[in-house]
């Protein structure tokens, strides 16, 4: 059984607590620490759990740890577990900047040690119900839109909301990025609310990219084109629908629905298949993950590589931005 302790215990964290004492067949839950001792004291209370004080007792008495803490803390909280030896899940971004990633990097395969990145639509059911649909998408569309909520409008909206869309992409695409370019609009915050970016890849596909966190509804849905087939994921409502095409053998059924080609072409049968999402908790099933990477000594399904990569992304994405004249300088926080 790992033992495993929380290192912050705000809206997020609290649910992490939550959920890492339902998962009782994977850890024991040691305690949490928050620098906070008013909002310690009342988490401790709520879910009748030890609050640590010192931090560096609780590494003491835990085999990993579970960051949920600001960005700006990430890396100097995640050092620290690593060099005791301790294996870490750490909440998205995965630091404030990729140089920070490549230390943490060096850190981790230095202790051998597993570390996992908290990009939770990876664990999407509609996103892994689709996995098996892809086959070398050439065209991705992307929408993630938000209602207002102060809440993260200290950050640019490519930290806040499309880096997740950055990550779920780039673990479809197997190619190096190209070229990037990009668009915001700072509306209500002092970094941009609303933002485009195109990513352009070695191999042909390109990404289109829309976040927005002033919209009049939510909306997290992606489109994914390829060869004889399309594929939309809908992360809000965890729906996956499949839209592919076959060469037509013989004659069409009377149910069937067929495209002519032309020029002599075989014709192509359009086969929609909208398959049955089991329910489950990305979160919890993410957390579940990880204990599975530890115990088998396996890379975890979004590894310290993968968060690090999409933080590049993201980097370059606000690069533009400020080479645009559409952001201001801020700190990135959680």
């Amino acid at each position: 059984m790992l033992k495993i302790g929380v290192l912050g215990a705000g809206h997020l964290g609290k649910i992490h607590i939550r959920l890492l004492k339902e998962l009782s067949d994977k850890f024991e839950f040691v305690g949490f620490y928050d620098p906070n001792d008013e909002n310690a004291k009342a988490v401790a209370e709520e879910f009748e759990i030890k609050a640590f004080s010192d931090l560096d007792e609780l590494l003491d008495k835990v085999d990993c740890i579970d960051i949920v803490t600001p960005t700006t803390t990430h890396f100097d909280l995640a050092a620290q577990a690593i060099k005791k030896s301790k294996h870490v899940f750490i909440e998205k971004p995965i630091t404030q900047t990729t140089d920070e990633a490549r230390k943490l990097l060096a850190l981790a395969h230095e202790a051998e040690v597993q570390v996992q990145v908290g990009h939770v639509e990876r664990f999407n059911p509609a996103f892994r119900a689709a996995i098996p649909y892809f086959d070398q998408p050439m065209f991705i569309e992307t929408h993630r839109l938000a209602q207002f909520n102060p809440r993260g409008t200290d950050v640019p909206v490519i930290l806040d909301l499309m880096i997740h869309d950055i990550d779920a992409i780039l673990s479809v695409v197997d190619s190096s990025v190209r070229r990037i370019s990009a668009s915001g609009v700072a509306v209500v915050s002092e970094t941009p609310d609303i933002a485009n970016a195109r990513i352009e890849f070695d191999n042909g596909c390109v990404a289109n990219l829309t976040s927005s966190r002033i919209s009049l509804k939510n909306m997290r849905k992606s489109r994914f084109f390829q060869k004889d087939a399309y594929i939309s994921v809908d992360f809000l409502e965890k729906e996956m629908e499949v839209v592919q095409m076959e060469t037509l053998e013989g004659e069409a059924g009377p149910y069937d629905m067929v495209m002519e080609m032309g020029d002599g072409k075989p014709s192509k049968k359009i086969i929609f298949d909208k398959p049955d999402i089991e329910p489950i908790n990305a979160i919890k099933e993410e957390l579940s993950t990880f204990a599975d990477a530890i115990n088998n000594n396996s890379t975890p399904i979004v590894s310290l590589e993968d968060g690090m990569n999409a933080l590049e992304v993201a980097e370059q994405i606000l690069s533009k931005l400020k080479m645009n004249g559409s952001i201001m300088e801020s700190n990135i926080v959680r």
